[in-house]
């Protein structure tokens, strides 16, 4: 499988030296994600929602629905992370939600919506936090102590990846 397509963004890698530098634009990308989702989503074809990005990989479709999903978990546990002392999350099956029929079936607009919705409150709550907020804390079961500047660096990415995935499907021509 291509790391390429598997990655289209690079993988993941968190900016630790300074932190704070990075934190306005990551909070901005999550400010702004849902536009450009939905800018890319949009424009797809009933065809090109049903391809999967890569070989072996999620359709769009489901790819748009598991960002609702990882998004709608992210802002809870960011909620989590400030008012309980550094809480152990509970992870999910990705694949397994990503398998479940509404994943597969239902119109994309769901979860374009939610996640209007749902950035516009997490990027509201980033926005007016003291900068002592970003070092707090959450553990979770299979990556262990993440700090909320490492939450929100990470889904700036993990946003921007889903949507460069998207784009692989808009520029096939289904």
């Amino acid at each position: 499988m291509s790391e390429a397509l598997r990655y289209p963004v690079g993988r993941f890698q968190v900016v630790d030296d300074d932190r704070a530098s990075v934190r306005p634009a990551s909070i901005a990308s999550i400010r702004q994600f849902p536009e450009a989702l939905r800018a890319v989503a949009t424009p797809l074809t009933e065809v090109q929602l049903a391809t999967p990005y890569r070989e072996g990989g999620w359709t769009a479709r489901q790819v748009i629905h598991h960002v609702a999903d990882s998004h709608v978990n992210a802002y809870v546990r960011t909620r989590w992370l400030l008012t309980e002392d550094r809480p152990t999350i509970k992870a999910y099956d990705e694949k397994a939600w990503a398998e479940l029929p509404d994943a597969a079936l239902a119109p994309v607009e769901i979860s374009l919506a939610l996640l209007a919705a749902v950035h516009q409150r997490w990027a509201t709550l980033l926005e007016a936090l003291p900068e002592a907020a970003f070092a707090r804390e959450l553990v979770h079961p299979d990556r262990g102590p993440m700090s909320l500047d490492t939450l929100v660096q990470m889904y700036a990415w993990h946003g921007r990846h889903h949507v460069a995935h998207l784009g692989i499907v808009a520029g096939s021509r289904s």
